[in-house]
């Protein structure tokens, strides 16, 4: 029989320097067998959804976080019994039990999800060691990163910032929102356990600051669990909405906005659109009016280059790009995204359709790369598909400028020196005044209007 040997696979390094994941769901259960790279969990990053890929085969021997816990890069999230082949870890993966500040002495080679795991590298294996006692943390007031634990393991005697529990009777004490020091502890010791919580809101006994309320009867809770009673919903902020909030505070308060208005008659736009539909080149494609409007933009940046551009501080330049990273706004069930199509000036109207209904379709279904998040030069929002007509938005933090486009409506309008029905978009654009004067940022939003309102006057532009 082949020795074998225990390793611990710690969260990666998933790329953009962020420090920290959720795990969604596990892949695999205890007593599972895995192949090299076979997917194990599904984790969220500030950014996106992504799916960790083993970096091992074997049998799984444990997993040591529960779905719903935030995880810290580099901490162990799953045990794997393994050949003893004579190979070291790959990156993200230390034997289990070893030293941190022994794992710290190799060079670091980061395992990108979705490239699989890295090739061991030559070299004896790390003797197993003991287990011992993860360093005391500071206790602090929110979600708390910790260890999972069964009910039954000893926890921390800490009672000066919260009351004995297991995390995972805090995080169901946190989907029910209960108050942990309403709940009378019955384990060992004063043990707050799941029967407490359940028990404590069965019996209706939530006082005044103790709610988990739909604000809709009927509507849903955000845990998959049903409302208990009350007025209100409690939901964590973590994950993409965490990551959105901070940067729409750092750039609102950064960058000096400014905004413009510009409505106009986009019918001749929708009749050239109707056309397209049926035309036997786009025929599979999905065409809008954002596609349009989307190419209106990368034609109006070429004679206005300077709402493509980024203002940096640290060392007090101003970046022109030669090269169009188009963000588009997308609203998730996590929250908003602004996915970017890299090198958007350089598509066809046929390439960029595909490009947007691929791009809006991952980013709706969680799956966007962190890479296609980032490196964006400008950005769109279509605020028009829930009926809006204009809006003032913020800017994507290290971008110029932000066009929304509003819905599509028939109002009567000039025309032809009559007024007739016509079909009308207002467009609102956003731009930071550091770099965009206002003569800049109005002649871009005049050309946009201007191919809208008559397309045939890209023939006119260089």
């Amino acid at each position: 029989m082949s020795a074998t040997m225990i390793k611990e696979f710690r969260l990666p390094d998933l790329g953009e320097g962020l420090t920290e994941s959720e795990i969604l769901s596990w892949k695999v259960a205890v007593g599972d067998t895995v192949t090299l790279n076979q997917v194990i969990a599904e984790v969220e990053t500030a950014k996106a959804v992504v799916e960790l890929p083993s970096p091992f085969a074997g049998v799984i021997t444990a997993l040591h976080e529960e779905p719903g816990t935030i995880v810290e890069v580099g901490k162990p999230i799953v045990s794997f019994e393994v050949a003893d082949d004579g190979g070291a870890s790959p990156a993200g993966a230390a034997p289990a039990g070893a030293a941190t500040a022994a794992a710290g002495t190799a060079k670091r080679e980061p395992n990108l999800v979705g490239y699989g795991a890295v090739v061991e590298s030559s070299g004896r294996p790390a003797r197993r060691a003991r287990t011992f006692a993860t360093p005391a943390v500071e206790p602090v007031r929110g979600p708390v990163v910790e260890p999972v634990r069964s009910e039954t393991e000893p926890v921390d005697t800490d009672t000066a910032e919260r009351p004995r529990s297991t995390p995972p009777v805090r995080k169901l004490a946190k989907d029910l929102g209960v108050e942990l020091a309403a709940v009378a502890g019955t384990g060992a010791g004063g043990l707050i356990t799941r029967e407490d919580v359940q028990n404590f809101v069965g019996g209706g006994e939530l006082s005044a600051p103790v709610r988990h309320l739909s604000a809709v009867s009927g509507s849903d809770s955000p845990t998959g669990l049903a409302p208990q009673g009350g007025r209100e919903v409690r939901t964590p902020i973590k994950g993409v909405r965490k990551f959105t909030a901070a940067a729409m505070v750092a750039s609102a308060f950064t960058a000096p906005h400014a905004t413009e208005f510009l409505t106009v008659d986009v019918t001749p736009t929708m009749d050239l659109l109707a056309k397209l539909k049926t035309s036997r080149a786009f025929s599979g494609y999905k065409l809008t009016p954002l596609t349009m409007v989307a190419k209106a933009v990368l034609i109006a940046l070429r004679r206005n280059p300077s709402l493509n551009s980024r203002w940096e501080e640290a060392s007090q330049e101003i970046v022109q790009f030669n090269y169009v990273n188009l963000g588009i706004a997308a609203a998730t069930p996590r929250g908003l995204t602004v996915p970017n199509i890299k090198d958007a000036d350089t598509l066809s109207l046929l390439e960029l359709s595909a490009a947007l209904t691929g791009l809006t379709e991952t980013a709706r279904a969680g799956k966007t790369a962190p890479a296609d998040l980032s490196g964006g030069t400008i950005s769109i929002t279509n605020i028009g598909v829930f009926g809006i007509d204009a809006g003032t938005p913020i800017l994507n933090p290290g971008e110029a400028a932000i066009l929304a486009m509003g819905a599509v409506r028939k109002m009567p309008w000039e025309f032809q020196d009559e007024v007739a029905l016509r079909q009308v978009m207002t467009l609102s654009l956003s731009f930071d005044h550091r770099l965009v004067d206002g003569e800049q940022g109005s002649r871009f939003l005049a050309d946009v209007g201007a191919i809208l309102a008559e397309p045939g006057m890209v023939l006119t532009m260089v």
